[in-house]
């Protein structure tokens, strides 16, 4: 099994502070990160949402490789049914080479209808959607001509001038939060990143190394390339001197952050999300990590040995948090967490 590894999860929500300043702030957080052990910073994709100010992943992900050297950089994920796949395929291509190999690729359909639907996207048929413009994606990146035929897409004899610089495409990435998706990532060997109770999380991650070890060896796996995959969970993170400063701090961030997350549900008067993203479920559940480094450190052994993840996607920068107290978080994360998980291997429960 893998050793433990940490990652960088990122929304980039709207806070008070001007979006030039916000972007430059991201980065400079990114920065720090590249110092140290953390293996990739994932960006989410989000549409007329103050949750998401970086619609365009790419686009802030090309910045972001010119401001490191080390870290892994990827979207979690495209939203496939967005996107012209042959469009998506020269941007995919570009990204690679700009980082010097460093694209992590997540890929996905999306969870807000409503982003969809603004697009003209029937969220009944983006799951097709989503399988056909995977299809093209791996058909354009590992043959010289596309020529494709769908329902959605068709592409005849297209001179593929552009390929990624990992060979035969970056790293795949899937989330995964049910029984059949774990069930496809496993079947196809994609990295993954659940999130809930880490009890239940277990029960996904188990369900993907048995069906792992059943497939591992059949062709035409679309991850066959990863030897062995980051099998993760997403965990908010802030990390202060004391367990009472961090309290304060981050009750006042989640609800800046639950606005944001929850708002374009709110404009439909839909509240299906409200509990999934409650102040009380995430405490319950342990979905936010914060405290001294002490007690953070002990929430992530717990982590590690109740869901059995080899990998932690950390969000430092989320809410009301302002920068100076995200960066000071950060480090003390990295001077004072990750040093008691390096070498470490996958605690079993």
């Amino acid at each position: 099994m893998d050793q433990v590894a940490f990652g960088l999860f990122d929304w980039i929500d709207r806070d008070e502070a001007p979006l030039h300043q916000l972007y430059e702030e991201r980065l400079q957080l990114l920065e720090v990160a590249d110092a140290a052990e953390f293996f990739c910073y994932h960006l989410a994709e989000h549409h007329a949402t103050p949750l998401g100010m970086a619609p365009s992943p790419a686009l802030f992900l090309t910045a972001a490789a010119q401001r490191t050297q080390r870290i892994h950089l990827g979207p979690l994920v495209y939203l496939l049914p967005l996107y012209n796949p042959l469009r998506l395929i020269e941007e995919i291509c570009m990204l690679d080479h700009l980082s010097d190999g460093r694209l992590e690729l997540g890929i996905g359909r999306g969870v807000s209808p409503y982003e969809l639907a603004y697009f003209g996207v029937d969220p009944a048929r983006s799951r097709e959607m989503f399988s056909e413009a995977l299809a093209v994606l791996v058909a354009g990146m590992t043959q010289e001509r596309l020529t494709f035929k769908g329902i959605h897409y068709q592409y005849h004899d297209v001179p593929m001038e552009l390929g990624p610089m990992q060979q035969p495409y970056p790293p795949l990435w899937y989330p995964a939060g049910s029984p059949s998706s774990v069930e496809y990532a496993a079947t196809q060997g994609l990295n993954f990143v659940g999130g809930g109770p880490a009890v239940n999380v277990r029960k996904l991650v188990d369900a993907y190394w048995t069906t792992w070890q059943a497939h591992r060896h059949e062709p035409g796996r679309l991850n066959s390339h990863v030897a062995e995959p980051k099998v993760g969970v997403l965990r908010q993170v802030f990390v202060a001197d004391t367990d009472t400063a961090a309290l304060a701090a981050t009750q006042s961030a989640h609800k800046s952050w639950y606005r944001s997350i929850t708002k374009l549900w709110h404009d439909y008067d839909d509240h299906f999300v409200d509990g999934l993203f409650s102040w009380d479920t995430a405490t319950q559940h342990e979905t936010v990590i914060f405290g001294s480094p002490e007690r953070v450190r002990e929430q992530m052994r717990q982590l590690f040995e109740v869901s059995g993840c080899n990998y932690v996607a950390c969000s430092f920068a989320w809410g009301s948090f302002t920068h100076q107290q995200t960066l000071r978080s950060l480090r003390l994360f990295i001077e004072e967490v990750m040093p008691a998980f390096t070498g470490s291997s996958v605690p079993v429960a």
